[in-house]
């Protein structure tokens, strides 16, 4: 189990001048992602180091982002004027994370510019929206070539997150009660705020070529 990549969603200005602000402030260059049509949504990937990216996002006029409970928790973060949306985090087995949720994980797929086929299972997208500090979970089904964070090398690195709410809660979500803490992605800093009104991912820290950079 380790972060695999955060989201953003879109603000105003729209998917592509939301990718490029976030791109120049962590120093990497945008890659356009393609569309989810289970979703309604599409992305632009931004790579970075340790096989992880940030993925910005936005809703499409389309009936599958009424229905998807991944598009309507973009639409919805992107309503109220975009920002950090949800961190996901990668296993080998959603087994567990099924029988801990009580329901069965679904499938998402994108085709990329690039002419590849991205595949995978993901679970607990639902809860995102209300509840932004928990992450949801994927399963890679591509091979591993494939996956987003190799579009392109990067030096810039995931280095923290700030997640608003109940600091209990987050790791029970994870499957973590009865460990120790620090037993989960320890290179990765968490910082927790007490705050029942922002159960939400807050913010987000990055070590660039230039150095540190919190969005």
């Amino acid at each position: 189990m380790r972060i695999d990549h955060v989201s953003y969603a879109a603000g105003p200005e729209g998917l592509q001048a939301t990718a490029q602000r976030l791109a120049a402030q962590l120093e990497v260059t945008p890659h356009d992602g393609g569309v989810h049509p289970r979703f309604g949504t599409r992305n632009v990937i931004l790579p970075l180091a340790d096989e992880r990216y940030v993925e910005v996002v936005e809703v499409l006029d389309h009936p599958a982002s009424d229905k998807a409970p991944f598009g309507q928790a973009v639409r919805a973060r992107s309503a109220a004027g975009g920002g950090w949306m949800a961190w996901v985090v990668a296993v080998d087995d959603l087994a567990p994370v099924e029988e801990r949720l009580g329901r069965p994980s679904v499938e998402g797929h994108r085709h990329t510019p690039e002419g590849v086929q991205l595949r995978w299972r993901q679970i607990g997208v639902k809860n995102v929206i209300d509840h932004g500090n928990r992450p949801f979970f994927v399963r890679w089904e591509s091979d591993v070539e494939h996956h987003p964070s190799r579009l392109a090398a990067s030096a810039t690195r995931l280095t923290g997150l700030t997640i608003g709410g109940d600091f209990p809660e987050v790791r029970e979500w994870l499957g973590l009660t009865g460990e120790p803490e620090g037993s989960f992605e320890s290179e990765i800093e968490f910082g927790f705020l007490e705050d029942d009104d922002c159960p939400c991912l807050v913010e987000v820290s990055f070590e660039t070529p230039q150095g540190p950079s919190t969005i």
